[in-house]
């Protein structure tokens, strides 16, 4: 039986497409909706496997106020599908262990890695599951050989810039990269503005579930994890 997946998405052609996109990956799509009260009954109704949602839905409540009284009613994994920047929506949403982030906007890969992500975690499933050799956490690992990160198992998608800063970070065991040596290795031929750098360590971070990588101010960037 394919998974069931839940669609709450207050843009009703980001949900057709999403909703195409689900179904093309093999994925069963129980229902969309665009507010708590009606995500909340189709969950009840039909115990979704997953649930992407969206941050800022229509209602009283948002996407991660919806994801408390959910989590505190049926068994299911959280996606949050997200443009948010702000610190107090981030805390919010973390707090809730959700299985992953989709930042908008997103490709087909990068959805198709996601939901195989939750969909493990939905079933609790670890056995034999394939790590790389630098343990970051119970979900993820990094392989150096292949420069591939992976969690519960699945390889995340990253971009070729993600992949290099990821690497960068990682290749610094813990000590912080300052801002001179990431912008001189990732763009070697001009220099990027803020945005852009900022830009990509906010997705890069969406990508790791927003846990690891620490910002030294007026410094750089560390990424903490377990020694292996």
């Amino acid at each position: 039986m394919s998974m069931k997946i839940l669609i709450v998405e207050d843009e009703s052609i980001v949900a057709m497409e999403l909703s195409s996109y689900v179904t093309e990956l093999g994925y069963r799509v129980i229902g969309r909706a665009s507010n708590g009260v009606d995500a909340f009954k189709m969950a009840l109704e039909h115990k979704p496997d997953v649930v992407l949602m969206d941050v800022h839905i229509k209602g009283s409540e948002d996407g991660i106020d919806l994801a408390k009284r959910l989590q505190a009613s049926i068994e299911t994994a959280i996606v949050y599908i997200t443009a948010f920047n702000d610190d107090v929506s981030l805390d919010r949403a973390i707090e809730t262990f959700p299985a992953g982030y989709l930042t908008k906007p997103f490709n087909r890969k990068e959805l198709s890695a996601v939901l195989k992500i939750a969909c493990k975690r939905s079933n609790h499933f670890t056995e034999g599951e394939k790590r790389g050799s630098i343990e970051i956490d119970h979900e993820f690992s990094y392989d150096p050989i292949n420069k591939e990160l992976l969690c519960c198992g699945e390889f995340v998608h990253l971009t070729r810039k993600e992949s290099e800063l990821l690497e960068l970070l990682i290749e610094a065991k813990q000590q912080t990269v300052d801002l001179y040596t990431i912008e001189n290795r990732l763009w070697p031929e001009k220099t990027p503005n803020e945005n852009t750098r900022r830009g990509l360590i906010a997705r890069l971070r969406s990508k790791l579930k927003y846990k690891f990588i620490e910002t030294i101010p007026a410094q750089g960037y560390r990424m903490t994890y377990k020694v292996s």
